[in-house]
């Protein structure tokens, strides 16, 4: 399906009926991250899942957008599609949404695996990395004029979804990740479950805990070595802990 906000197409996936569950994707993802865990909910409620703006085949905002500014898309769509007091079940960045939506809003109940939102501790040798950057690009950039030199550079050193993302996607992942979302945490008033690997790198289980200390009503499945993609890794265990959630009999 498909639905226009501010000028761009979003596409989403809507199936099902009774009370809603919203599913919002990691960075680099679409809606169908979640498709396989969608049999466990089927049949007993309505489920939704965007493309967010930026994936899948939803276009890109024409602006660098915030969790602000995705955090008030997700509030136009669940208008749009007449969406009260949903559940939400998120991954990674469409975690970020999902806390500052809940945080004012009001939800059911939310599931989060992988959840980012935590500024991340900063050892030594990132600063390290951070400074090596800097000074290679005033070199190419202001010394030697090397633009493109330096661009096939900030390519090489970034992450993997730094370098498979757009022009603007960059510029998006580069002011979402640094959003502290911690401050918010405690004003979401819906049981959350938190079901996370313990050898996640991307957002460590340390993070995991933070979240279970500071949601009022939250709980923490840890899964021992999974990653930041746990609950396909260990897809049983995340299915049994949706049905036990949602009391799917």
């Amino acid at each position: 399906m498909e639905w226009q906000y501010l000028g761009r197409s979003v596409h989403y996936e809507d199936r099902g009926q009774g009370a809603p569950v919203l599913f919002l994707h990691g960075w680099g993802c679409d809606c169908s991250e979640f498709a396989g865990f969608f049999p466990v909910l089927e049949g007993r409620r309505r489920l939704i899942a965007p493309d967010l703006p930026g994936f899948g085949a939803s276009e890109e905002p024409d602006e660098v957008w915030g969790v602000e500014d995705y955090t008030r898309f997700l509030e136009a769509f669940c208008d749009a599609l007449g969406l009260e007091n949903p559940a939400i079940v998120g991954h990674s960045f469409g975690c970020r949404i999902a806390i500052a939506f809940a945080a004012r809003r009001k939800v059911e109940r939310l599931v989060f695996t992988g959840a980012a939102g935590i500024k991340p501790r900063r050892s030594l040798s990132y600063y390290v990395k951070v400074w090596s950057y800097k000074t290679v690009k005033f070199l190419l950039l202001k010394v030697l004029r090397a633009q493109k030199l330096f661009e096939r550079y900030r390519g090489q050193a970034g992450s993997a979804d730094y370098r498979n993302a757009s022009p603007r996607m960059k510029a998006i992942l580069s002011r979402t990740v640094n959003e502290d979302l911690s401050a918010l945490l405690p004003r979401i008033a819906a049981p959350t479950l938190l079901f996370w690997g313990t050898a996640d790198t991307a957002t460590p289980i340390a993070d995991g805990r933070k979240m279970e200390r500071l949601i009022p009503d939250a709980g923490l499945v840890q899964v021992p070595g999974g990653t930041h993609y746990a609950f396909l890794e260990a897809p049983a265990l995340f299915s049994s802990v949706l049905e036990s959630f949602f009391g799917v009999q």
